[in-house]
């Protein structure tokens, strides 16, 4: 593919001395590793740029308090009961309430909230973009966890601010076994192997299914928990199932006129029905650029299925070329997720916000250039406003809710 012009350079990745290749190789869904200075602090004496938490406990307790911002409380101790799970959006009242130490505050989607905090995921290019989930932000004074949980996608806890004492085991959980009658999932069987202290900027990698425990040592813990997306089988068979069952018209049903005698076993099954079934099935699956698309339009859509939300008055694509002229630039909406994958033919499919947008080998390179950027300023626009469709598509992606507008000097 012809890209027009190369992504920018990319932060360092969040890994220390160890390089992209010797993760992937050595620990990537195979077992747990601590990097200490993922992120350098300025507690270390490396000469690094000092690691500084994009956030204020402060300020995540004020995300918490907004309506449509996923939220939780679990207070280990001091509240109704142990291990109580309360849910947002809180008060102020609610956090004046809390006690002193052993409680956790939890906000979901802080990368979609924050800039800040979605520019950590600029230090995670060494997976693909449409791999990795969101960013889930704790604070927790003393004492304060949510109890030995295993999850079932890889998780990379980068502590932003105090510390926090991690224990974990390195091989994954067979068989999960929950303690009953709890508000939140906490394994009844849980045999560490090993345990450290994360100071701010350390990061501790976690595949699949491994058991950890992680509890605030300080007053001031925060860690950003770098979650992936790893759907289940099951729903990728039920979401592709669904989407050709929505492709069939109710003609489209089961049908033997080949049939030349009654049946000997009026109970039987025959072996022509069954192969007339299996084809219906093989035929599904066997559309491989169906099954593609439909997968691109999946790993793309909005979190928890929100449908993007379009701008009041969409611009048209010569408005919109002469606003990138002007200065302006444009960049992913907040919840809009963008990738691509290549045609055989040299053409490119580009998917946003769960739509697919085809374009031809002449405009393929759009495809990359969109959905390898977290910004697009107008410097990096502006020479292809002249290549046909071009304004089109982006005029498009922005009525759409996929991208937005950014005014000149805006992060």
């Amino acid at each position: 593919m012809n890209v027009a012009s190369p992504p920018p350079a990319a932060p360092a990745p969040a890994l220390g001395a160890l390089s992209p290749e010797a993760f992937l190789a050595d620990y990537w869904q195979k077992r747990p590793v601590v990097i200490r200075e993922a992120l350098p602090s300025a507690s270390t004496s490396s000469g690094a740029p000092d690691f500084q938490s994009p956030l204020a406990p402060e300020e995540l307790a004020g995300l918490a308090l907004e309506d449509g911002v996923e939220s939780r409380l679990v207070l280990k101790e001091g509240g109704a009961y142990p291990w109580e799970l309360r849910h947002g959006p809180f008060s102020e009242d609610d956090f004046r309430s809390l006690p002193d130490e052993k409680w956790t505050l939890l906000v979901q989607g802080v990368d979609q909230l924050v800039p800040a905090v979605e520019r950590l995921l600029d230090h995670f290019r060494f997976l693909p973009r449409w791999r990795l989930d969101d960013v889930m932000v704790s604070y927790a004074p003393e004492g304060g966890g949510v109890g030995a949980h295993l999850d079932h996608y890889d998780v990379f806890l980068v502590q932003g601010k105090g510390r926090r004492r991690w224990r974990f085991s390195h091989a994954p959980v067979e068989h999960e076994e929950i303690v009953p009658d709890r508000d939140v999932r906490m394994l009844a069987n849980f045999d560490p192997d090993e345990e450290v202290v994360l100071e701010p900027g350390d990061l501790l990698y976690l595949p699949p299914r491994v058991a950890h425990h992680g509890t605030s040592v300080s007053d001031d813990c925060m860690t950003y928990s770098v979650g992936l997306r790893a759907p289940s089988h099951a729903e990728i068979l039920n979401g592709y199932a669904r989407a050709c069952a929505e492709q069939l018209a109710e003609r489209d049903r089961f049908a033997d006129p080949d049939r030349e005698a009654p049946p000997e076993h009026i109970g039987e099954i025959d072996a022509q029905a069954r192969k007339k079934v299996r084809r219906v099935v093989r035929n599904a699956a066997a559309d491989e650029r169906a099954v593609d698309r439909w997968f691109g339009r999946h790993v793309t859509r909005p979190p928890a299925g929100e449908p993007l939300l379009s701008p009041e008055r969409p611009p048209g694509a010569s408005e919109l070329v002469e606003a990138i002229q002007r200065g302006t630039g444009l960049r992913p909406a907040p919840g809009a997720r963008l990738a691509f994958f290549e045609n055989d033919d040299g053409s490119a499919t580009l998917f946003a916000g769960g739509e697919a947008y085809d374009l031809p080998p002449a405009r393929a390179f759009a495809a990359p250039l969109l959905s390898d950027r977290r910004r697009l300023p107008a410097e990096v626009l502006r020479p292809h406003l002249d290549t046909d469709g071009v304004p089109a598509l982006l005029a498009q992606l922005v009525t759409d809710g996929a991208l937005e507008r950014v005014s000149p000097g805006v992060e």
